[in-house]
């Protein structure tokens, strides 16, 4: 019998990323209050799928499929984050806290090489 080693992580063992990992993924990222989250999470995600966050960044990096769903699931919690922090049905602290891993800061730049002008 022979083995595909095309899914094999590092020491062997196959990985479990498969479609329905990827359509359950998906469910999740849309769904994500059915699975008690405000918002949607890569811990809850692991959570759901019964893997490691190590897991999951393993497999955005190496699978273009799944690269897709992490960014989904970025965009789907900044979204959220966004809406909920200006609804104010969110947390404003919390709701600060993870937007900075969405690249938001509430930092003003002060510009210390032109003085101002153009």
């Amino acid at each position: 019998m022979e083995t595909d080693n095309s899914q094999l992580h590092a020491g062997g063992r196959p990985s479990k990323l498969n479609d329905e990992v990827i359509e359950r993924s998906l469910y999740y990222i849309e769904n994500h209050q059915d699975f008690g989250d405000v918002v949607p999470t890569i811990e809850g995600l692991a959570y759901e799928l019964h893997v490691s966050r190590s897991t999951l960044y393993k497999w955005a990096d190496e699978h273009d499929g799944f690269s897709y769903i992490f960014e989904r699931l970025k965009a789907a919690q900044a979204k959220k984050l966004l809406s909920g922090g200006l609804s104010s049905e969110l947390n404003a602290t919390i709701t600060k806290l993870m937007l900075t891993k969405h690249d938001y800061s509430d930092k003003q730049g002060v510009d210390v090489t032109s003085g101002g002008e153009q």
